[in-house]
């Protein structure tokens, strides 16, 4: 195993007691992140050329490697999802989500020899200023990636992260309460597909924790369990907030055996067949 990803035993505990870590400077900025900042740099030049739009770009730098992105996707906004769906595809991403430090740091932390990578649990989020349909709600990994109970998100910017933008946020300790229970619909329901479950009682639910959000940037790498619950802020700035999603998960782990251990809900797991007994139905749904 690598000496400089092995966590630390108060890190470790730290991350058993809050159900998250933050890692500053995790990753290799010059040599691990920008590859991928530039190659989408050069994906949103391609779109811009192609439709044809008047705007000027700076040359590639880490800071400012989506210029044009506002403008892409004020022309069209299926633009933005076409910049998505091609992120996932980029070698230098793949590799990063592959890499061997990712897979030690994982089987430090779960204590196991054996990881995954979930089926269709991994990407780069962007999540646009002021756009709520799409924006990440109160929420645990492991209803929407059910391969393991010992599972892992690992989290990282691709640019600053500031308070304006909106940092993730994070139920502390939450994790140790097992699964909460959810409902397709109610306040959600006009949001598409998956973003349409929700927590059955989250206000409740909520409150009962302290909130963390902690602010990052490029390099740095947060982890959260698949139980700890989480949200995406709302971004108030004047940029996208861009951020790699990659999951692991223990082979071993007894509930992923008993599972199979299933894709994602993207990747046309029915979650709601899956976990009937975590799901409010409508009756009950209408008291809560």
């Amino acid at each position: 195993m690598n000496a400089d990803v092995i966590p630390t035993p108060a890190q470790i505990a730290q991350f058993e007691r809050d159900g998250y870590l933050l890692l500053p400077g995790f990753y290799d900025v010059r040599g691990e992140i920008e590859p991928i900042q530039h190659a989408l740099y050069e994906l949103i030049g391609v779109l811009i050329r192609k439709h044809g739009l008047a705007t000027q770009r700076p040359s590639f730098s880490a800071q400012t490697f989506d210029a044009g992105f506002q403008a892409l996707i004020a022309f069209d906004r299926a633009l933005g999802g076409a910049v998505y769906d091609a992120a996932k595809l980029i070698p230098a991403f793949i590799r990063l989500l592959a890499s061997s430090k990712n897979e030690s740091l994982f089987k430090a932390l779960r204590r196991t020899d054996l990881a995954g990578i979930g089926a269709a649990s991994f990407g780069i989020r962007i999540d646009n200023p002021g756009e709520e349909q799409y924006r990440s709600h109160w929420h645990q990994e492991f209803l929407f990636q059910p391969q393991s109970l010992d599972g892992l998100v690992f989290w990282s910017p691709l640019a600053e992260v500031t308070q304006a933008m909106g940092p993730v946020q994070i139920c502390v300790g939450s994790h140790r309460d097992g699964l909460s229970r959810y409902r397709r619909g109610g306040r959600y329901a006009d949001k598409p597909g998956a973003y349409q479950i929700g927590l059955a009682e989250e206000e409740d639910t909520v409150r009962r924790y302290p909130v963390a959000s902690p602010l990052s940037r490029p390099g740095d790498l947060l982890i959260m369990d698949y139980l700890t619950l989480h949200q995406s802020g709302h971004n108030q700035a004047q940029r996208s907030r861009w951020s790699m999603q990659l999951r692991y998960f223990n082979f071993r782990e007894p509930n992923g055996i008993q599972l199979g251990w299933p894709a994602s809900v993207t990747a046309g797991t029915d979650i709601e067949v899956l976990f009937p007994g975590s799901f409010v139905g409508e009756d009950d749904a209408s008291r809560v």
